[in-house]
C-alpha cells in the first residue's frame, strides 16, 4: 500500500509541475513579444529597490491595517512552505513527519510557529473576504472588477482558508493518534492552536482518525499543487513576479519622459550630429508609440502579468476621481488580456488601442504619476498610456484639436502659446509702463 501511495504522490507532484512549467514558458514567451529595453544598469540600486519594495513591502504600509494583514499572509506563505518540504519528502519516501526524530524539541517549536502563522493567514483571509464582499471597499467594486476579477480574488482567499484549516485538522488528528500510541505517529509535543480541535477528534475511533489525518494530508498537498498551477492564470502571479518587476523598476526621476530613439536619431541626423547605427532590421516596419501590446516594451508586458489588481493606482488617479473613464488598473488588465490573446494566436483583427483601451481613457491622463507612486510593486501604467498617446499623435494625427494647436505652437514658438518668442516678455514691459 505504501508503494502505491508513493506512486500516486509522484503523479500528483509531476503532472501539475509539468503544467506549471509549460504555463511559465508561455508567459515568458508572451513577455518577450515586447520591444527590447535595457534595464541592467545600476544593479546595486536595483537590488535595494527589490528588497525594500518586493521583499520588505515598504509601499504597502501606506495603508497600515491591510498591510499588516497582507504581511501575515506573505510570511505565512513563505514559512509554511517549509513544512511542505516535509510533506514532499514524506510522500516520496513513504515516511511520516520525517524531521520529527531528528529535530527533537525544536520540532515542537517549529510546528507551533507554523500553526500560529496558519491561524494568522486564516484570520487575515477572512477579514479580506469581509472587506471585499460585506464592507465592499470602493476600489474592489469598480466596473473592471466585475465578473472573473472579483471571483478570482475571492477564490484565492477561500483556497488559502481551506488549506490552513486542513493543516490544523491534520495536526489535531495526529495528536490524538500520538496519544493512542498508533504505530508510525511520532511524538511532536503539544500543538497549542490545533489542540482546540482535539476534543472533537477524540470522539472518533482510531480508523476514522487515521482516515481524517491522511485525508487532510492528501488534501493539503494536492491543494498546494493545484494552487501553484492556478496562480499562473491568476492575478496572484505577483507572488513571484513582484521580485523581478521591482528589480527592473524605472529608476529615473518621477515625471521624466524618455525620448523616442527613432525621433532622436532623425533630429540628430538633420542637425548633422553623429548618430548610432540603427539596431532594428531594415525590413522591420517602425512605429511611433504603441497601437498593440507587442508595440510595448517587455517590461510593460511583465508589469501587466505582475498587476495585483488591488486598485490603489485607480483610487489615487485624479482623472478617475473626477469621473473620467480612465482607470490605470484597467489599463494593466487590458494589456495582459490582449497579450494573452496574441499569444494564443487569436484576435488578429484586434488591437490594444481601440478594442481594449479607448482614446477617451488615455486622453484623460494628466501624466501626474500618481498611479505609479501608489502601486505597491512599482508598476507603471503611465508608460503604456504615453506610448498609446504617441501613436495617436504621431501615426494617426488623432489628438484633440486643442492639443494639435499646442503641439504646433511648441514646434514653432517653443511654448504652448501662440505668440513669437520675442514677444514672450512683453507683459513685463506692460507692467513697467503701468507702474509709471
Amino acid at each position: 500500500m505504501t508503494l502505491i501511495s508513493q506512486i500516486i504522490f509522484v503523479i500528483v507532484l509531476a503532472v501539475p509541475t509539468y503544467l506549471i512549467v509549460k504555463r511559465i514558458r508561455q508567459i515568458r514567451a508572451n513577455i518577450l513579444r515586447g520591444k527590447a529595453l535595457d534595464r541592467n544598469d545600476n544593479s546595486s540600486q536595483r537590488w535595494k529597490t527589490m528588497l525594500l519594495i518586493a521583499f520588505g513591502q515598504k509601499k504597502m504600509f501606506k495603508k497600515p491595517i491591510p498591510a499588516f494583514l497582507h504581511l501575515l499572509i506573505y510570511v505565512g506563505f513563505l514559512v509554511i512552505n517549509l513544512e511542505v518540504l516535509e510533506f514532499v519528502i514524506d510522500g516520496l519516501l513513504g515516511t511520516h513527519r520525517v524531521f520529527a526524530p531528528y529535530l527533537g524539541s525544536f520540532y515542537n517549536v517549529a510546528m507551533n510557529f507554523f500553526e500560529f502563522l496558519a491561524l494568522g493567514v486564516l484570520v487575515s483571509c477572512v477579514i479580506f473576504l469581509i472587506r471585499r464582499n460585506v464592507v465592499k471597499v470602493p476600489r474592489f467594486t469598480m466596473p473592471e472588477m466585475k465578473g472573473w476579477p472579483a471571483m478570482d480574488g475571492n477564490l484565492i482567499l477561500i483556497i488559502e482558508i481551506t488549506l490552513m484549516m486542513a493543516i490544523l485538522k491534520m495536526n489535531a488528528a495526529d495528536q490524538v493518534l500520538q496519544a493512542r500510541e498508533v504505530a508510525g505517529y511520532h511524538e511532536t509535543g503539544k500543538l497549542w492552536i490545533s489542540s482546540a480541535l482535539v476534543p472533537i477528534m477524540e470522539m472518533f475511533d482510531t480508523s476514522l482518525l487515521i482516515l481524517t489525518e491522511r485525508g487532510a494530508w492528501w488534501f493539503h498537498i494536492v491543494g498546494i499543487m493545484a494552487f501553484a498551477l492556478y496562480v499562473t492564470y491568476s492575478k496572484h502571479l505577483h507572488i513571484f513576479l513582484a521580485f523581478p518587476n521591482t528589480y527592473y523598476s524605472n529608476l529615473n526621476p518621477k515625471g521624466k519622459i524618455n525620448n523616442m530613439d527613432a525621433v532622436t536619431t532623425e533630429v540628430k541626423s538633420m542637425l548633422g550630429m553623429p548618430v548610432e547605427a540603427p539596431t532594428a532590421s531594415p525590413d522591420e516596419i517602425g512605429r511611433f508609440g504603441a497601437k498593440d501590446a507587442t508595440d510595448l516594451s517587455w517590461k510593460s508586458l511583465m508589469e501587466s502579468y505582475t498587476c495585483t489588481e488591488c486598485g490603489r493606482c485607480t483610487s489615487e488617479c485624479p482623472a478617475n476621481l473626477t469621473g473620467k473613464t480612465l482607470s490605470p488598473r484597467k489599463i494593466m488588465m487590458d494589456t495582459r488580456d490582449r497579450i494573452e490573446e496574441i499569444g494564443k494566436g487569436e484576435g488578429t483583427e484586434k488591437s490594444l488601442l481601440g478594442d481594449y483601451i479607448t482614446k477617451e481613457e488615455i486622453n484623460a491622463c494628466t501624466s501626474c504619476n500618481a498611479c505609479t507612486e501608489a502601486c505597491p510593486i512599482n508598476i507603471d501604467p503611465l508608460g503604456i498610456i504615453l506610448e498609446m498617446k504617441r501613436y495617436v499623435a504621431m501615426e494617426e494625427s488623432g489628438s484633440p484639436a486643442s492639443w494639435n494647436a499646442m503641439f504646433a505652437n511648441i514646434e514653432t514658438n517653443f511654448a504652448p502659446w501662440k505668440f513669437a518668442p520675442s514677444d514672450r516678455f512683453n507683459w513685463a514691459d506692460d507692467l513697467k509702463n503701468d507702474k509709471k
